[in-house]
């Protein structure tokens, strides 16, 4: 079913972080911080694959990327939709459903045996394709798919992740000349924090300082203080 309301962007943004609160996806701890996959040390974690495990939940989160899709990009400006190695692949089917659009998927890596493939699935070359990720930070892993589909002959101007990190602006899509589109961010997590109390002022002030500064923040506790973006 293609989507055709479009609802409030702010809605939509407290919505999926009020969601993602309510599935116990947010994880916030400053005093033992996370590490992420860059290095940096973080107090905030998010795992939005469990949108998956509520059908109701999850409806609603494609839904609000179906619009955000079709008022900012176009009715008519995909030939498909690719799905990133591995949380991106079942949010692609989603959407390649809603929008109606065939869907592929782009492994991290050729397969190294068989064909050898990266991209599995019919991708004419030409094709213009949306690459989705259930989130990003700074765009480096989204943009090892978008670079193997712009090898294989597909035209990349545009990705949406569910979840932007919001905490290096979106640099690395302008030089990489993508349009990057998402719904909600740790901004509107940490609104909903706040207004319901879910976290003591303390925790909330150090995910506030990690946000306004998050190399400085994990830099001194035992993180990368430098980033390649």
């Amino acid at each position: 079913m293609i989507q055709t309301t479009f609802p409030d962007r702010a809605v939509m943004a407290e919505l999926v972080a009020k969601m993602l609160w309510e599935i116990k996806a947010v994880h916030f701890n400053a005093a033992q911080p996370y590490k992420l996959s860059s290095g940096m040390a973080s107090p905030v974690y998010i795992d939005c694959r469990k949108l998956l495990s509520f059908p109701r939940i999850r409806s609603t989160v494609m839904d609000f990327a179906a619009s955000t899709l079709l008022r900012d990009a176009g009715f008519e400006q995909f030939d498909c939709i690719a799905g990133g190695e591995t949380a991106g692949i079942p949010f692609a089917a989603l959407l390649a459903d809603r929008l109606g659009l065939p869907m592929i998927y782009v492994r991290k890596q050729p397969k190294g045996h068989g064909r050898n493939a990266q991209i599995e699935g019919n991708m004419p070359e030409g094709s213009r394709v949306l690459v989705i990720e259930d989130l990003t930070t700074a765009g480096g892993s989204m943009f090892k798919f978008i670079d193997a589909v712009r090898a294989a002959g597909g035209i990349v101007d545009h990705g949406i992740a569910l979840f932007f990190y919001g905490i290096f602006g979106d640099q690395r899509f302008a030089d990489g000349k993508v349009r990057l589109h998402h719904i909600a961010s740790w901004r509107n997590v940490l609104a909903v924090a706040k207004a319901q109390k879910l976290f003591d002022d303390k925790t909330l002030a150090e995910v506030e300082a990690f946000l306004d500064a998050p190399l400085a923040w994990s830099g001194r506790n035992g993180g990368v203080s430098e980033l390649s973006l």
